[in-house]
């Protein structure tokens, strides 16, 4: 006799990939957002230049001491994302995980179009922009990290 095996249903595969994600988001890095800011993107990626990538207490001082206008709003971000990872990893001390600013990226988010009067009748179209920002923390010590850690100390 021959076996014959059994398929599975679409639905039951789906659901067993979306539980999966929610597996590895429990564990992954911590995601913020910040949305409909009213600034233009362009001045705010001068902000996120400046901590993308650098370990997160010398990002909250950078942005504390920074004075362009989106440092505040990027240093409340930073503290949310923080708290985040906290509440995902309650097993592991802040102080030990050692956190740093993953990644950061700023969109453009909606433009408010207004009319400012202009000589002899005309109208000149004022552009108002705002932007999303997206901020993802996450920590060094993953088996990946450590082990490319490993293979640089040993080329030099």
């Amino acid at each position: 006799m021959e076996t014959v095996a059994k398929k599975t249903k679409r639905s039951v595969l789906k659901r067993e990939q979306r539980d999966a994600r929610k597996e590895t988001a429990k564990n992954g890095p911590s995601v913020a957002k910040l949305k409909n800011v009213p600034t233009s993107p362009r001045k705010m990626r001068l902000v996120a230049d400046l901590i993308r990538g650098v370990r997160v207490n010398k990002a909250l001082n950078i942005l504390k001491y920074e004075p362009k206008i989106g440092a505040g709003k990027l240093e409340k971000l930073l503290l949310s994302a923080i708290s985040s990872w906290e509440a995902k990893h309650t097993d592991v001390k802040l102080e030990e995980a050692d956190l740093y600013v993953k990644d950061i990226f700023v969109d453009g988010g909606r433009i408010l179009k207004r009319l400012r009067p202009a000589p002899q009748g005309r109208a000149h179209r004022i552009r108002k922009r705002s932007n999303h920002v997206t901020l993802i923390v996450d920590s060094f010590k993953k088996e990946g990290s450590e082990v490319a850690t490993t293979d640089k100390e040993t080329k030099e």
